[in-house]
């Protein structure tokens, strides 16, 4: 009776057999003794199983190795083939009852239609809203050719960095002169009639510029310094929700408007732009953010099912981002109506083209929202936990240094709001910056390192490698001339 009474899972005991083996995992199959009860063996699925006979066998089994080990020779202690795996384990009660072990070793593992998901969900965010201005900046056969090209560039770096652990009023003229001062007013596509007075109203109270960034500056603060982001975590399907509405708000504002399209490959006219222009570069950098990734594509990549399928998993959902971006570009481009308007009316942000007062507009703009609600706190807490970590040591050192370092965040963000809100250099200008680091140079330079390290970098790689990184630099140096 005392040895049934005796715990299986003896911390002294463990600890000091196993020390020697270089066992540090809390969950350690071998360290912690567990009783084992095979799942046939278990009558139902509720914590407070049975256990047969069979199981009685191997508890005393188990008893009798530890007595073993309790003796000055580790050499006794239970060989690997009676210890069952992680996944198998169960604590014993001498009440006749097994638990199934389950801890930070037992992380949900999900199938590859969820890793796809989540990189097309984590990769999608407001750059597709400037995809139409970018393909019309580059014309429109030339930016579905920059598209394509760019996601398959893109790819080709993100596997790199996967496998490196291993190893208006209506526009007449184009006007793309920065340096002059010309007013040039937004249209507003409009499919139903608009009570005008309403809109005016409307705009004097809600204007990207001057009232909104102050009514986010009273929202978002405050969730800024909460001490903890994990809350806003819960609800990043919000991001799922409001690019497949805006995949929606595309098709139903395309089939009402109809096709617009002529095809003038060098010479711009009163409505349509050249398929072939030489602001491409825009595009170049806009999609850089767009397909951008990299960062976090490690992690997203640990919790696949399967291991193997990764680089197949990463290739689908880059074909995904890759056709949702063609088919919201293409789409506005080509239903943009022209005439009246011309092409180069296509706004940075697409949804500045319809009215304040379109419903469906709307609807769009509020499921943003409360997206950028929720990923921004997130942003805010990984940019304190990096630089308060660094200067005090602490993440949250106290509620006046966070505040302090929140109010710095969201002023730049007022700032820019008021005085720069042009979506579209904001996106590539932050793209073509990141990407330069993040997509083009650590991943090459790594990756040509491993390489030599291997006595494999031959001379084409090292070419093309080095191409990726000079690539990354006219990317970048090219925004500052568009």
């Amino acid at each position: 009776m005392e040895n049934d009474c005796r715990p299986l899972l003896s911390a002294e005991q463990a600890g000091e057999s196993f020390s020697h083996r270089g066992s540090t995992d809390s969950l350690d199959s071998r360290a912690k003794r567990p009783f084992y009860v095979e799942p046939r063996n278990i009558v139902d699925d509720e914590p407070q199983e049975r256990v047969s006979a069979e199981a009685a066998v191997l508890n005393s089994r188990v008893h009798y190795y530890s007595k073993l080990t309790g003796s000055s020779d580790r050499l006794l202690s239970p060989p690997n083939h009676v210890i069952p795996r992680t996944e198998e384990i169960y604590i014993y009660s001498p009440l006749g009852t097994a638990f199934k072990v389950s801890g930070k070793d037992h992380l949900t593992k999900n199938p590859s239609i969820i890793t796809i998901f989540a990189i097309w969900n984590t990769m999608m965010g407001t750059s597709i809203l400037s995809i139409p201005w970018g393909i019309k900046q580059a014309g429109f056969t030339l930016g579905i050719l920059i598209l394509i090209f760019t996601g398959l560039l893109m790819l080709y770096c993100c596997y790199i960095v996967l496998k490196s652990p291993k190893a208006i009023l209506i526009c007449p003229y184009p006007n793309t002169d920065t340096e002059e001062n010309h007013t040039i007013g937004t249209h507003y596509i409009s499919t139903g009639g608009n009570d005008t007075s309403d809109v005016n109203s409307f705009e004097h109270w809600w204007s990207k510029t001057n009232t909104v960034p102050l009514f986010l500056v009273v929202l978002l603060l405050p969730l800024l310094c909460f001490r903890s982001a994990s809350f806003f975590a819960r609800f990043t399907f919000l991001g799922t929700i409001s690019v497949i509405y805006l995949i929606v708000l595309v098709t139903i504002k395309a089939f009402r408007l109809g096709l617009h399209l002529e095809f003038h490959w060098f010479d711009s006219t009163n409505f349509y732009v050249p398929e072939l222009r030489l602001l491409f570069p825009q595009l170049t950098g806009v999609l850089t953010l767009a397909f951008f990734i990299h960062n976090c594509i490690i992690t997203l990549m640990k919790n696949n099912k399967h291991q193997e399928n990764n680089v197949r998993d990463l290739s689908v959902a880059y074909l995904l981002v890759g056709l949702t971006y063609l088919y919201v570009g293409v789409l506005i481009f080509a239903t943009f109506p022209s005439p009246p308007l011309s092409k180069d009316c296509i706004e940075p942000n697409f949804l500045d083209n319809f009215s304040s007062g379109d419903v469906m507009v709307f609807v769009a703009r509020t499921f943003l929202l409360f997206q950028m609600i929720t990923v921004y706190p997130l942003l805010g807490y990984l940019v304190r936990v990096q630089m308060m970590g660094q200067i005090f040591g602490k993440h949250y050192p106290s509620f006046f240094h966070v505040l302090t370092l929140n109010i710095l965040i969201v002023g730049v963000g007022v700032l820019m709001a008021k005085f720069y809100p042009n979506i579209g250099s904001i996106i590539r200008f932050s793209g073509a910056t990141c990407g330069l680091a993040l997509v083009f140079v650590f991943p090459s330079l790594i990756h040509m390192i491993s390489l030599r390290r291997q006595g494999a970098l031959g001379w084409p790689s090292a070419v093309f490698h080095g191409f990726l990184i000079l690539l990354g630099m006219t990317n970048l140096v090219a925004q500052f001339f568009m």
